[in-house]
């Protein structure tokens, strides 16, 4: 007599009353790389797109060649908001001074600039959440990366001290000159494929 083996169904993780917590993400077992926490909800990301990948990698090395030393670069690392949101922004730029090998997060008042790629499925996030959370943690400057057919388009907003909402300092697409929160001079027309660049 043989029995049929019964259907696995996913061992997702069910959430406490209340919700997940900043320091959750750090002791729940076998999540997703890159799962980010808001408002106390888990959001797993979808597989990067090339163009994503390829926009992630351009600025984080562009920008740890002409960041002051007492700034680190790095991608993909979250930053710790408040009890209920631990976002992942796709760069983030923070002061040295806090950064530990050990580490797995950014207290968010170190954070002086966080960079977002958006992605057919992170668009209202990119574009409303996360913004809005920024700029409520008081992280100075936030990039949002547009994909208008193919190329990169960097929407850059700076904190209005007065009001605490950020306010746009340029829509960039060729070319990128900024001296905010350091000088930055970026060509945007270098974010291609490498048998674009051959050609």
């Amino acid at each position: 007599m043989s029995v049929a083996p019964k259907a696995s169904t996913p061992a997702w993780p069910t959430p406490p009353e209340g919700g997940w917590t900043a320091d959750d993400l750090d002791r729940l077992p076998n999540l997703p790389p890159h799962t980010e926490l808001i408002d106390g909800s888990l959001v797993f990301v979808s597989p990067q797109t090339f163009f994503h990948s390829r926009v992630v990698s351009f600025l984080e090395w562009q920008l740890q060649s002409v960041a002051p030393v007492e700034l680190e670069v790095v991608r993909e690392f979250t930053i710790d908001i408040d009890h209920q949101n631990r976002p992942e922004p796709d760069v983030v730029v923070a002061r040295a001074e806090v950064v530990a090998p050990e580490q797995t997060r950014f207290p968010a008042e170190a954070v002086v600039l966080a960079v977002e790629v958006v992605s057919e499925e992170s668009t209202s996030r990119d574009r409303e959440t996360k913004p809005m959370k920024y700029a409520r943690a008081k992280i100075p400057h936030y990039w949002r990366v547009e994909n208008e057919r193919g190329r990169a388009v960097i929407h850059a907003f700076e904190l209005e001290p007065t009001t605490g909402t950020y306010t746009s300092v340029g829509i960039f697409r060729d070319r990128m000159k900024v001296e905010a929160p350091f000088p930055v001079d970026l060509d945007l027309t270098r974010i291609k494929t490498r048998r674009d660049t051959a050609e």
